[in-house]
This record gives C-alpha cells, sequence and structure tokens, in this order.
C-alpha cells in the first residue's frame, strides 16, 4: 500500500508540473491585465525547442532554457499585437495557438529529415538521483528535478506579487491602469514584461513534457495542457498558490488515469482519459462565476481613457 500511495503522488507530481509552469503563465500575464489564451502554442514550441536543443547539444539543461527563450518570443508577438496595437487578445492567443504548432512541425521535418517526431534524447535529472531511493517504499517518488523547479516558481511568484513594491504595481496595472498611470507607473512596459515572463513560463512548462515526461517531441507532446492550466488559473482565483493547488488537483485526475487504466478494475481507457477534461469543465462550471478576475483582464489600455 505505501509503494501505492507513492506511485500515485509521483505520477501526480510529474504530470501537475507543466500544467504548473503553464498556469503561472497565465496568473502572471492576467494579473497585469492580458488575457493570455495563447498559453498552449507556447508550450508547444517550448517542447520542440527543449527536444532539439537537447538532442543537438547533448544537454538537456541548455534544452530547457532554450525553451523558455522562444516561448518569451513568441509571448512578445502577443505583447505586440495586444499592448501596442490593442488588438482582442483573445484572437491573439487564438492565432498563436495556431501559428506556434505549425511552426514547431516545420522546423521539426526541416530538422530531423521530415520526421514528425524528434529522435530520443538525455532528459533531465530526477529529483534524488537514480539511486537514492532505490529499494525503500518511496523508490516511485523519484520525481523529476522539473517538480522542484515548479514549486520554486510558485513561490517566487508569489512572493514577488505580494511582497514587492513591483508586484503591487502589476497588480495595480491589473485592476486600474488609468490610476497606476496618474501614479507614474509604465502600464504598456508593465505588460509588456509580464507577458514576456508569462511566455518564458509557458516555455518552460512544454520543456518539462518533453525533458521529463515523454522524452521526445511528438504533434501530441502538448495536447491541452495550456488550456487546463488556464482552468487552473480561474480556479485558483488568479493566485500563484492557489493555481498550484489547482495543478495538483489536475495532475491526480492524470495520475488517476494512468493507475487505474492499467489496473485490474475493469473500466474502458477511453473514458479514463477523458478523466482530466471532464474536471476541467466541471471545475469551470463551478468556479468560472465565484472567481473574480483582476478588473481591467482582457481590455486594452489607452491612455487617457477611465
Amino acid at each position: 500500500m505505501p509503494s501505492s500511495l507513492f506511485l500515485l503522488i509521483g505520477i501526480t507530481l510529474m504530470y501537475s508540473t507543466p500544467l504548473v509552469f503553464g498556469a503561472l503563465s497565465g496568473v502572471i500575464s492576467e494579473r497585469s491585465g492580458v488575457v493570455n489564451i495563447g498559453i498552449e502554442g507556447m508550450m508547444m514550441v517550448g517542447a520542440f525547442t527543449a527536444s532539439a536543443v537537447s538532442y543537438f547539444t547533448g544537454n538537456p539543461w541548455l534544452g530547457f532554457l532554450a525553451a523558455g527563450l522562444t516561448g518569451a518570443i513568441i509571448a512578445l508577438l502577443h505583447a505586440f499585437a495586444s499592448i501596442t496595437f490593442r488588438a482582442d487578445q483573445t484572437v491573439s492567443g487564438v492565432a498563436i495557438n495556431l501559428l506556434a504548432p505549425g511552426l514547431a512541425l516545420f522546423f521539426c521535418r526541416r530538422l530531423f529529415d521530415n520526421a514528425a517526431m524528434t529522435p530520443v534524447y538525455t532528459t533531465l535529472p530526477k529529483l534524488f538521483g537514480d539511486k537514492a531511493l532505490a529499494g525503500t517504499p518511496y523508490a516511485s517518488l523519484n520525481v523529476d528535478v522539473t517538480v522542484a523547479l515548479g514549486l520554486v516558481a510558485a513561490v517566487i511568484m508569489w512572493f514577488v506579487l505580494y511582497k514587492t513594491k513591483w508586484g503591487l504595481r502589476v497588480r495595480a496595472v491589473g485592476e486600474h491602469p488609468a490610476a497606476a498611470d496618474t501614479l507614474g507607473i509604465n502600464v504598456e512596459r508593465t505588460r509588456y514584461v509580464c507577458v514576456i515572463v508569462s511566455g518564458m513560463l509557458a516555455g518552460f512548462g512544454g520543456a518539462s513534457v518533453t525533458l521529463a515526461i515523454v522524452s521526445q517531441f511528438t504533434q501530441t507532446a502538448i495536447s491541452g495542457q495550456g488550456f487546463i492550466a488556464l482552468a487552473a488559473v480561474i480556479f485558483g482565483k488568479w493566485k500563484p498558490h492557489g493555481a498550484y493547488g489547482a495543478c495538483l488537483l489536475f495532475g491526480l485526475a492524470q495520475a488517476l488515469t494512468v493507475i487505474l487504466g492499467g489496473g485490474d478494475i475493469a473500466i474502458p481507457s477511453q473514458l479514463m482519459a477523458m478523466l482530466p477534461y471532464i474536471l476541467t469543465i466541471i471545475v469551470l462550471v463551478l468556479f468560472v462565476g465565484r472567481s473574480v478576475a483582476p478588473k481591467a483582464d482582457g481590455v486594452p489600455y489607452r491612455k487617457g481613457a477611465r
């Protein structure tokens, strides 16, 4: 029983980590007043970049950092459209979700002889080392280092948003940008920084999939994680710690899919595969009306407007 419990915890942490990075991506962007529907696409680009760079350099850490960089570049496009040109933020995010997978597949075919997936490569190290927990009931808890990185990112974001002056400015820009502007806060610059950081975190989320879970990039490496992360943002009430807890819940649903799908209980695999998405819909139905978003979330700012 203890080993089964630790197995469940280990799988939950593994599958929740990409969602954690994606949810933190949504929190920092929407706290500044910019809706980022394009998290899914940014995660896809990050997933491909991580696998490709890791394969050619032999260093998964370089792949992880490169994924964050490419995610930030894609986010810059979103910031340029939604902040500078004041385009509809939802439309811009949807466009990124359509563009990014195409770019990832295009470069994948160009770099890997027209293949739709990258070769297998060295993944990120385990959190406790390969042999640290061997022979103990805790061996199933030997998760990847990205789990710790996700937790650290959530703690840092909570501290920055609620314990620093810059975090106060971000929240002010998301709640009442006109008032923040009168106090000397550069609304556009603050939103640009937050959206770029959002893209970087989404890129890390994609990298945590291909560097820790599936060990290679495929067209289905990112399949809905970005949208589940957005649901976690709503469930977590646009707070880093709330979003982190919501991601653990969604990760648990995925873990149950894995464990029960391969167990002795006769549950059709198709039904088990639907569990995370069904839970996402239930969460949205129950909590979308109860969670209050930042007042200026999704509203383009025009200087002088109230």
